[in-house]
């Protein structure tokens, strides 16, 4: 079964896992934060009065700078952050909520999404 599931990883479209950061100072200091904590369930435009900026500013340079909108971006360093917690070996429930979804079923297709597998069977493949 785990010569088929690396079959089918293999042949998968390629996920670029790179991490752009923004230029702008005040988008530099959500992505530092968000990197830091990507539970943190702050809304756009809360992270907007926080660093100072308008949030209509901060989703047109957030674009940008990084070539994600700020919930892709979001997504990305929340996904990065999964891989490490499950190369630990923590349980997916407990990744999901750590990393801020109201379930582990978001989280879970999500995964699905960028991956191309479920978290559960992803992690068996990093050992």
């Amino acid at each position: 079964m785990a010569g088929v599931i690396l079959d089918e990883i293999r042949i998968k479209p390629q996920v670029a896992l790179g991490l752009p950061m923004p230029q702008d100072l005040r988008l530099l200091k959500i992505t530092r934060a968000l990197s830091d904590q990507p539970g943190d369930r702050r809304r756009l435009e809360e992270w907007a009065i926080w660093a100072n900026i308008a949030p209509r500013t901060l989703s047109r340079r957030f674009v940008a700078e990084t070539g994600f909108s700020f919930t892709e971006w979001r997504q990305r360093v929340r996904m990065l952050r999964a891989l490490e917690l499950l190369a630990s070996g923590r349980s997916v429930t407990a990744i999901a909520l750590d990393l801020g979804y109201d379930n582990a079923s978001a989280f879970i297709a999500l995964f699905r999404r960028m991956f191309g597998v479920t978290p559960g069977r992803y992690a068996p493949l990093m050992c």
